[in-house]
């Protein structure tokens, strides 16, 4: 078996043997080192004596021994309870809960893992941070590649993260009914910042990182799987899929973003479109609409004009209009602008643009920037559109959008980024459970 294999069933078991141990342990961090120490054996002992008939047991009974071993060393549990769990089987210590009221996950451990990844206690970059690790099953090197910082940060991220959640008391258990809602909001705006991070990267000499994307898209898929009838799931997991489809097809030769209105669309993944497509056509009907289906609805429509100009501005600005009274952001407002100027004129979208130009905390915000001199240069005034891309440039990290040539926005579903937006906070009048995608 190949190397790129064992990896592949390191990375899929790893949620079902850190659920197991955390069934016998509170100790997040406890539990995450000895599952990590159980695949550092495995990459040790597999490629020798081969691939396990159970992985899974093999993992889990080398985890648990590890476990085990740090609780003597640490001393944190007695005698009888080492023996205990020594005899007992992984799940053995898990009661379920005796609430009437709480949420069974049908034994999905990646769903349990999720919520407790998505803890509220954690910033959103420890979030993210964690939820890749322990969920994904990267290794730390990989995910400090991702986000481009040195692995040394991103283990001291991970550290404090754990600390976090054992300091505030997180348990591996579902939440009740009641809580769900809320826990599924939070889980779904994770998933959305590993994405976004992966789609438009926000620093350093790449665009995207098609690997961070396609592993938020695989973490979606599977909660999808386990609450398939939240119709905002849908719609985030639509939502990616349909934008996820023009990959190909953003970045030229030398990497440099090409704008939605010049791209091949013959290389849009157009197998991935149809799929997004009827996830939101089922959604919208089945249930109380949220942004991410509001914003699936959004791509969807981009996605299916043969052409630029066969784009249907007029529908895509009633969407945007919808968005805007149900979750209104400076976002939404700076991608409703450009769409009132491709459906009304560029002085339309000007005017409506406008209350951000004026907005202090937007002065640095190379999307405003950048959306403006789009809607001047429509308009004709070259002078200013040309200062207005000049300024966009300067305030972007990401090199391939610091030329004024590439800082064009990709109209109202790809708009790059000033910062990187896990290490981002809004402004203390806009909580970051009304902040949206950034298209």
């Amino acid at each position: 078996m190949s190397p790129d294999r064992w990896e592949d069933v390191w990375r899929s078991e790893t949620p079902h043997i850190l659920a197991a141990l955390l069934r016998r342990s509170g100790d997040f961090e406890a539990c995450e080192d000895a599952v990590q120490e159980a695949l550092l054996a495995a990459s040790g002992q597999w490629p020798a004596q081969g691939l396990p008939d159970n992985p899974r047991a093999w993992l889990i009974r080398v985890a648990s021994r590890k476990l085990i071993d740090q609780q003597r060393l640490h001393a944190a549990r007695t005698q009888r309870e080492l023996d205990a769990a020594t005899r007992a089987p992984a799940d053995a210590h898990y009661v379920a809960s005796a609430d009437s009221t709480a949420f069974a996950a049908s034994g999905d451990d990646t769903l349990q893992l999720l919520l407790l990844c998505a803890h509220p206690a954690l910033s959103d970059p420890s979030q993210v941070a964690l939820t890749l690790r322990a969920v994904a099953g990267l290794s730390t090197a990989q995910i400090a590649a991702g986000f481009l910082v040195p692995e040394a940060t991103m283990a001291q991220r991970i550290s404090r993260a754990k600390a976090t959640l054992r300091t505030a008391g997180a348990k591996f258990e579902s939440p009740t009914w009641a809580d769900l809602p809320d826990r599924l909001h939070v889980v779904r705006h994770v998933l959305y910042l590993v994405f976004n991070e992966g789609y438009t990267a926000s620093s350093g000499a790449g665009l995207v990182d098609i690997d961070l994307a396609g592993e938020a898209i695989r973490l979606v898929e599977r909660l999808h799987r386990s609450v398939s009838e939240d119709t905002e799931t849908s719609g985030l997991l639509a939502l990616m899929l349909l934008t996820h489809a023009r990959t190909p097809a953003r970045t030229d030769l030398r990497g440099d973003l090409v704008p939605l209105s010049e791209q091949d669309r013959t290389r849009w993944d157009r197998d991935m479109i149809s799929r997004g497509t009827m996830l939101i056509e089922q959604a919208l009907p089945g249930g109380p609409v949220g942004p991410f289906q509001l914003q699936a609805a959004i791509a969807a429509v981009h996605d299916a004009a043969t052409t630029a100009e066969a784009t249907d501005w007029m529908q895509i600005t009633m969407l945007y209009r919808m968005l805007d009274r149900l979750a209104p952001s400076p976002t939404v407002t700076l991608n409703l602008a450009i769409a009132v100027g491709m459906a009304h004129g560029p002085a339309a979208g000007i005017a409506a643009l406008a209350p951000l130009l004026q907005r202090a905390e937007q002065q640095r915000n190379h999307r405003v920037h950048a959306a403006h001199a789009h809607l001047l240069e429509l308009a004709g005034d070259t002078a200013a559109a040309k200062n207005a891309y000049s300024l966009a440039a300067r305030l972007t990290d990401s090199i391939p959008n610091s030329d004024t040539s590439t800082v064009k926005p990709e109209y109202t579903v790809e708009v790059p980024r000033t910062r990187r937006r896990t290490e981002s906070r809004l402004p203390p009048d806009h909580p970051w459970k009304n902040d949206l995608p950034e298209w």
